[in-house]
Parts: C-alpha cells; sequence; structure tokens
C-alpha cells in the first residue's frame, strides 16, 4: 500500500453542514464536521484545515462507530461480593469520596493517587492536576503522556529552555525539500501528516530512520530517499555520527553556532570521537547514507528550500531518550536549522492532546502553565489562582512507572484514580503493573468503554466520549483548539467536570472552587497560565469559536499567539540556544544467549494506542487483523518459524503470543510488535520499564526476547 493511499485525498466532496470540531484520536487533531440528530446517526466527514488538508485516515472516518457502541458505560459500577454491579450515582460518588477519605486519613495525603491521560480537555487535565493538590493535598498525579513525549520536552527544556512539539505550524514542512524522521511512521500513524512530507518526499529528500521498512520508509524511496537502518536504541550515536560528519566536512554553520549558541565545544569532546566509521559499526548505518543526509539537509539550507528534523517515539522511548533527543537537537543546531523561518527540529506528539495535557498540571513536577511546583513563584501563582495557601500545595510527585510500581505497597498509594489510561494495557512491564493494581485497596476508573483497566476497578465512573463535550485541545503544533458538542449526551453518563467537582464537594471543598463549565474552567485555566512558559492569557473561547490559528504562548488578548517560535531569542536566560553534550550508551539489556533478538514496538495504521477505542470497531480491527510478530524471513527459517504460525515470545518479565509475519527488510537480530492488543497478545508484557534518569521515560523500543514456535513448547 502506498503512503497516499493512507489517507484520503485531499480533494474531497463538499462535507455537510454539521458541527465543527476536531478527531478524536492524535495530535494532528485533523478537523471535521459532525452531522445527524445524535450517535446513531451521527457521520464525520473531513473539512479543510492546515494539518489535515481536507483528508482524514481511517481511524477519523470510522471515529463515530465509537459513539454507538452497544457496550458504551451509562451506569456507574461498583464491585460488590466481587462482581461490578450498576449503582446510583450518588452512591458510586460516596464510595469514591469515602475511600479517599480513608486512605488519607489512615495513611496521609499521598496514599491517594491520580492516573491521568494525554486524551483528556485542556480543561479536564487542569482540574484534575487542581484537584489532586488542593482536594486531596496528594503529590501523586501523573499520566501517560510520561510514556510519550517526556523525552523531548526534557530535552527541549535543556536546550531551548521550553517544550513545544512542533516550535512552527505543520504546514511548514510541506515546502521543505529535505526532513529527516528519526523513530516516526507517520504513514501509519498520523496518515494526513504524509501530505506535508511530499515536497520532500519527491525531491528525494525524504530521510527516515527506523528499523523497520514501514510505509513511511516507502515513501522516502519510492523518490530516492533514505532508509537509515539502524539498530535499536542507537538513534544517539547516528545523530553524534552525523554531527561529526557536518563538522568535519564542512556543512556546519559557524557564524550561528556562534552567535546564536553555546556549548559546542563540550559537545564536540564527544561527539569529536564518534567518526562515521565507528558509528557504523555499531548502528548498522552505512556511512554514504549518514553522508548524504546531512548533505541533503544542508542544501536544502543553503538554497532556502527549507530543512527539518523530527524525532518521534523510536527514538524518544528509551532510557537514554532525553539524551537521545539532545544529541538530535545537537545537529540541528550544528547545521543552524533551529529558530529560523522554514527549518527547525521538533517532535511529532502522539496522543490527541499531548502537548497541553503537560501544560496545565498533570504531571508530577508541573503546575499550570508549564510551570515547576517547585518554584516558589510558580507555587504563589497558581496558589493565589487557586485562592489557596501556597504552603498547602504538595511538592513533586513521583513520575508514571515509579506511581504505578509503588502502588499497593509501604508508603505508596493505597488509591488510585485513573482518567483516559488503559493501563493494564499500555504501561511496560504490563503482568506486574496489572498485580500492584490488584493490590490496591481501591481502584477507580473513568471511562466510556469497559477497558481492561476498568475491568479491573472497584468503581467505574461512565463519563463522556469527545463529540459530547466541551472543551479545548492543543495540537502537536501548539495551536489551541476547540472541542464541540456534536450528540446529545449519552443518559446516563457526566462530564468529569462533575465527577471531580461532586468529589471535591463530598471531600470537603467548596463548589465554586470546582466549576463544571468548561468555558469557566478554560478562563481560571488563563489566568494560572498567565506568564508562565505555556501562557494562555490571550486565548478565549470567542477567540477561538472564530480563528484555529491562535498558537501559544499569547500573553494577552489582542495577541496574535505564536506560531513560529525562537526566530529572534531563545526562552533561555542568556537567549542562546545550548548544545548538551551527550554519549552513547545503548539499551539497557543487551541481547545474549537466551534472550537474542531485539523486541521494538509501534502502531498499525488501523489500531490507536490501547486499542480500548478502536479494537471495537469492526472496519478497524478486521484491518489490522490478530496480533503478530515481525520477523526476518532468515531468522524465522532458523528458529523453524513458518510464516503465519504461532509463536511463543519470552523476554525476562513474561511471555506473549502472536502470529509470525516474515518480512525479508526488517534487520535480522530485531523483531517488532504492535503494541495495541490485550490478553496474552500484550506487548507490554515483554518491555522493559528501566527509565530515563531526566524524562522518567521507560524503555519500550528496546528489550531483549527469543522466539519460539508454539506448538514446539510447553505453554503453563
Amino acid at each position: 500500500m502506498t503512503a497516499e493511499a493512507l489517507s484520503v485525498p485531499a480533494v474531497v466532496a463538499a462535507a455537510p453542514a454539521g458541527t465543527k470540531t476536531h478527531c478524536p484520536y492524535c495530535g494532528l487533531q485533523c478537523a471535521m464536521k459532525i452531522s445527524g440528530n445524535g450517535a446513531a446517526d451521527a457521520e464525520v466527514a473531513p473539512r479543510q484545515f492546515p494539518t489535515n488538508k481536507g483528508g482524514l485516515c481511517q481511524k477519523g472516518w470510522t471515529a463515530a462507530e465509537v459513539l454507538r457502541n452497544p457496550n458504551r458505560l451509562t451506569t456507574p459500577l461498583v464491585r460488590r461480593d466481587g462482581v461490578l454491579t450498576p449503582t446510583t450515582w450518588d452512591d458510586a460518588l460516596d464510595v469514591v469520596a469515602s475511600g479517599f477519605a480513608r486512605a488519607r486519613r489512615e495513611h496521609g495525603a499521598d496514599a491517594v493517587g491520580i492516573f491521568g491521560g494525554g486524551g483528556l480537555t485542556n480543561e479536564k487535565a487542569y482540574q484534575l492536576g487542581k484537584f489532586a493538590r488542593v482536594a486531596l493535598g496528594t503529590s501523586n498525579i501523573d499520566y501517560n503522556g510520561r510514556f510519550c513525549m517526556s523525552s523531548a520536552a526534557a530535552a527541549g527544556i535543556k536546550s531551548f529552555g521550553l517544550d513545544r512539539g512542533l516550535p512552527f505550524p505543520l504546514a511548514d514542512i510541506g515546502f521543505a525539500r529535505a526532513i529527516v524522521i528519526l523513530g516516526g511512521n507517520v504513514a501509519e500513524t498520523m496518515p494526513p501528516m504524509v501530505g506535508h512530507l511530499m515536497t520532500a518526499a519527491r525531491a528525494g529528500g525524504l530521510v527516515v530512520a527506523d528499523p523497520r521498512r514501514t510505509a513511511t520508509v516507502e515513501r522516502a524511496v519510492a523518490d530516492g530517499g533514505v532508509h537509515l537502518q539502524l539498530a535499536p536504541g542507537t538513534d544517539m550515536l547516528l545523530a553524534l555520527g552525523m554531527a561529526h560528519i557536518a563538522v568535519t566536512e564542512g556543512y556546519a554553520d559557524l557564524d550561528y553556532i556562534a552567535d546564536r549558541t553555546s556549548g559546542f565545544d563540550d559537545f564536540w569532546r564527544v561527539a569529536g570521537q564518534w567518526w562515521p566509521e565507528r558509528a557504523e559499526r555499531v548502528t548498522g548505518v552505512p556511512v554514504a547514507a549518514m553522508r548524504r543526509t546531512v548533505a541533503l539537509l544542508a542544501a536544502s539550507r543553503d538554497n532556502g528550500t527549507g530543512a527539518y528534523i523530527l524525532t518521534a517515539r523510536g527514538a524518544e522511548q528509551h532510557s537514554t531518550g532525553t539524551d537521545t533527543v539532545s544529541a538530535v537537537i545537537g545537529l540541528s543546531l550544528l547545521l543552524g536549522l533551529c529558530g529560523r523561518k522554514g527549518s527547525g527540529y521538533g517532535c511529532i506528539t502522539g496522543q490527541g492532546n499531548g502537548q497541553g495535557g503537560r501544560e496545565h498540571g498533570q504531571k508530577a513536577d508541573q503546575l499550570p502553565g508549564y510551570r515547576k511546583i517547585a518554584d516558589p513563584a510558580a507555587r504563589a501563582h497558581v496558589a493565589k489562582v487557586w485562592g489557596i495557601d501556597p504552603d498547602d500545595l504538595p511538592g513533586p510527585g513521583q513520575s508514571a512507572y515509579e506511581l504505578l510500581e509503588s502502588l499497593g505497597r509501604p508508603g505508596g498509594p493505597k488509591m488510585l484514580m485513573v482518567h483516559g489510561a488503559n493501563l493494564a494495557v499500555s504501561a511496560p512491564r504490563a503482568g506486574h503493573i496489572v498485580d500492584r493494581l490488584a493490590s490496591l485497596d481501591m481502584l477507580v476508573v473513568n471511562d466510556f468503554l469497559l477497558s481492561e483497566t476498568a475491568a479491573m476497578a472497584d468503581v467505574v465512573l461512565p463519563v463522556l466520549q469527545w463529540a459530547e463535550e466541551e472543551g479545548t485541545m492543543t495540537s502537536l503544533e501548539g495551536r489551541v483548539l476547540r472541542r464541540r458538542q456534536a450528540v446529545p449526551v449519552a443518559e446516563g453518563a457526566r462530564s468529569e467536570l462533575e465527577v471531580l467537582s461532586e468529589l471535591a464537594i463530598r471531600l470537603g471543598q467548596p463548589a465554586e472552587r470546582f466549576p463544571t463549565d468548561p468555558r469557566v474552567v478554560f478562563d481560571e485555566l488563563r489566568r494560572a497560565s498567565a506568564g508562565g512558559p505555556a501562557d494562555y492569557t490571550g486565548v478565549t473561547y470567542e477567540r477561538l469559536d472564530n480563528d484555529e490559528a491562535i498558537h501559544w504562548p499569547c500573553p494577552e488578548v489582542g495577541h496574535p499567539g505564536t506560531p513560529r517560535m525562537f526566530l529572534q531569542r531563545f526562552a533561555t536566560d542568556d537567549g542562546r540556544a545550548k548544545f548538551v553534550a551527550v554519549d552513547h550508551h545503548g539499551p539497557t539489556e543487551p541481547v545474549d544467549a537466551e534472550f537474542p533478538l531485539v523486541c521494538t514496538t509501534g502502531r498499525v495504521l488501523t489500531h490507536y494506542q490501547s486499542g480500548a477505542q478502536t479494537r471495537h470497531v469492526k472496519a478497524l480491527a478486521d484491518a489490522a487483523g490478530p496480533m503478530f510478530v515481525e520477523v526476518n524471513t532468515d531468522t524465522a527459517e532458523r528458529l523453524g518459524i513458518a510464516d503465519g504460525a504461532q509463536v511463543l515470545m519470552t523476554s525476562r518479565r513474561g511471555s506473549a503470543t502472536a502470529a509470525a509475519r516474515c518480512v525479508d527488510s526488517l534487520r535480522p537480530d530485531t523483531v517488532f510488535l504492535p503494541f495495541h492488543y490485550a490478553g496474552d497478545q500484550r506487548a507490554n508484557l515483554l518491555t522493559n520499564p528501566a527509565l530515563d534518569p531526566t524524562s522518567r521515560m521507560p524503555e519500550f523500543k528496546a528489550c531483549a526476547v527469543r522466539l519460539e514456535a508454539l506448538e514446539a513448547v510447553e505453554v503453563q
């Protein structure tokens, strides 16, 4: 299948009249209209917008199917005598509030935890952080975005002083003739984005670094682009090898380095040791391919046709993910790409509100506006908006995996409330995390379908779906967007803003402190973010109703927003971008005789995240087919595994089953697993929870495994 076939054509039939909103899935936030009288007959149609240019992927086209899923939750459930039993809202909320109060009374405020999600609206993410810190007084809040963009965010802050996934509009890359993507398969994960790559692709300037020959790689090589087929976990070294080429072969922009950066000498002391031939021996990428990549970027920079370097999860989801992105940023700075119109570095944000979700208080160490919770000035500002004493705010809490690991243990949370995350499938070392969830005194899950995590819960609260609610989202390019209610609320379901308000009141908070109107919550968010790195002060619902091009920071109502950042100066103290010296260490878990293959994980075209939604859409599930493991044909033959045969995959943490998919193009030392499937097919039963020391990102993308034909082993 060609990349062009993965999304609908840019020219589409006129959309019927309907409600303007945005897709519920990835960070592109493609624009759409929803027509119909309700969920039963709702229809989705694309509309013209800078990110999707009038197209939608298969997930977007079928988004309305989830709205009318017959298994939609509309009644609260409480586990009684081991069985989830329907009950009233008052009863369910009383049970939850009593559990919170009991845990805090017996074990202290940190005995309760909150786990959020990158799909929540800005309003819900903001209110969730406020609820945790004010109503519960706990430091134990984090969210699944920690598993997604945190390494790129940490590296961006180190080098630029600020994190915004793309510090330029996505549409800008549509003019570039050289684009390098490290660890991203956008042709399957974000198909409409392919349209923005076509100028580079047709010029032979699309370069993709990936252990697999993905659909994005196919798009690149079809017109003479480059596939950098590196070993998993060696992206940092690839960037350092190309940085060496940039300096020693005359491609570095020395004037830019002198005028707009600092720290080059320290960076070069390390990068200078990784001459390209040495890097080739570890990465497996030929020196000629590295040289061609650097030459493409430099030529497009010099002739003004634009050059971009982008990273995604394949490069970032490692125990060295922050350093990897720092190396990539270092390469970008050497070439003089950052802070210039028409060129730059960016992170491809995966979740629908991955950007906004990390800006307004879901992360363990942050307050709204992307402020640090340990900063006294930030605490004073936000506490004033919230009407509390700054000293009453808790300090930084544990990162996502550390929070999950501590569940039920001495000093850890005895109760957890989850919003917008399916931890039983999505967390690394998933079998162990299921055990930790089971050890809790109470697990509460807010969801609209009975996910694998919800099925474990003691209380399940049925909440609204995307088309039933009002709010805002922030796309991968920092563009704040309006999500509008397009269908009536399913009878019995409630907004999470209502849930948080009702719980806060039961915990003794004044009702006015936790409003339920999204517009009122957003106006408070604006005040809380004022003066922070992610300043939304000038963004209002009224402006968003008339303008879909407001990028933060937007410090006042008359401000046009900031689509392109760093053009004059970076957000560092001295205005210069900082080189960060890093060195290659490789995956935490090397292969050995017992576990001789490297397993890497990723997505497929028709599924999204843990599959909690897309596995319920028949057209998507049928298109994706059953769980599979992609393995090199020669490797499979050596192991006695036939194409299509069931195999058992085993790591040091657990085992999973899948059907073998034998391909010639995959590296022989690597296997690939999609992470959307449940039960004994969970890829994350295998993955390594080793954490990046800065971002606390787990190492999803590299763990040592072995494969065996299932018929030849005895399964317990």
